[in-house]
């Protein structure tokens, strides 16, 4: 899975990290942030549920094609 964070249409709401807190958390200002070594989700089922959940739909999920 590719996961991409719009920082500049992110809010901080926090409802990421909540969602899926093994792979987000939140930076030093409050921002979403991918946890070291979680770049593709590692096959986390609540990575889409925590995309969904943010208010702002800064985190967009997709399907890799090899």
């Amino acid at each position: 899975m590719g996961i991409a964070i719009d920082k500049d249409v992110c809010i901080g709401a926090g409802q990421f990290a909540l969602a899926a807190p093994g792979v987000f958390t939140q930076d030093d200002d409050g921002f979403s942030e991918l946890l070291p070594g979680r770049a593709d989700g590692g096959g986390d089922p609540l990575l889409r549920e925590a995309a969904r959940a943010c208010p702002v739909a800064a985190i967009t999920v997709t399907e890799r094609t090899t």
